[in-house]
């Protein structure tokens, strides 16, 4: 990838990121912010910890992201940067709407795209996308769409990283390959990441796995059992067999 261009505006009409930030609060419930403290492990020690919520549920936060969509990139910047959750989920939303549109066939604009994908790829790694819901709404729809017909060595890369949200990236941005009827990179990523010792990353890897069997190939996901049950950790077992008949689940599990 390019270094990242100047940030612009991604439409005709210039949009501030407060405007977001006051639309949101207008429908955030106190109530539900502390549903949502509890329910994104956010206390001392969990993975989560320090992330602040509002109290604005995903459907409602999606509305709002709709009603901005071409906002600049430097404004998608400041909601990134917010320490409040909601307005970073808004802030992806926003950027995948903008990636989206740059990619629609009668007026593609590689130029942005890449530009969009740099955008992405900087706030992960100054770690603006950090809970796994950030991680699921965005990589695959910008970093994944955008690597489908490129080198995929940048995942490699992320898949290698102590930052846990970085690895998860790697694997979720494959969805947009599985979608497309590509597993392979799926499948080299999980059997590195078989050790890795995060839960939230076990769940990502089994996820994967099943969408590979579910969209691309049984037999792909039926191979890779055969070859790494024994050493797969429980819950990433359990995720990738979740579709598989009664018997052969428990065939696996035995295994272990």
């Amino acid at each position: 990838m390019s270094p990242p261009a100047p940030f612009g505006n991604l439409g005709s009409v210039t949009i501030d990121a407060a405007e977001v930030q006051e639309a949101l609060a207008a429908v955030a419930d106190p109530a539900d912010a502390v549903f949502l403290q509890r329910f994104f492990k956010t206390g001392p020690g969990e993975y989560g910890e320090g992330d602040v919520f509002i109290g604005v549920r995903v459907p409602q936060t999606r509305a709002v992201a709709k009603r901005f969509e071409g906002m600049p990139l430097e404004q998608i910047d400041v909601l990134l940067d917010s320490d409040v959750h909601e307005h970073r989920l808004a802030g992806l939303i926003i950027l995948n709407r903008a990636f989206e549109r740059a990619s629609r066939p009668r007026d593609r604009d590689d130029a942005a795209r890449e530009r969009l994908a740099d955008f992405y790829l900087a706030a992960v790694q100054r770690g603006r996308v950090n809970n796994w819901d950030l991680v699921d709404s965005s990589a695959e729809f910008v970093l994944g769409a955008w690597l489908w017909d490129r080198p995929r060595e940048l995942l490699d890369e992320l898949a290698a990283s102590d930052v846990l949200w970085e690895r998860r990236v790697a694997v979720l941005a494959t969805y947009a390959f599985i979608r497309r009827g590509d597993a392979s990179t799926t499948l080299a990523l999980a059997e590195r990441l078989l050790t890795d010792r995060e839960d939230l990353m076990h769940k990502a890897v089994g996820w994967m796995l099943r969408e590979v069997g579910k969209r691309v190939d049984r037999a792909l996901l039926l191979g890779f059992l055969d070859e790494h049950a024994a050493r797969m950790p429980r819950t990433m077992l359990s995720y990738a067999t979740e579709h598989l008949a009664p018997a052969t689940r428990a065939q696996y599990r035995a295994a272990r």
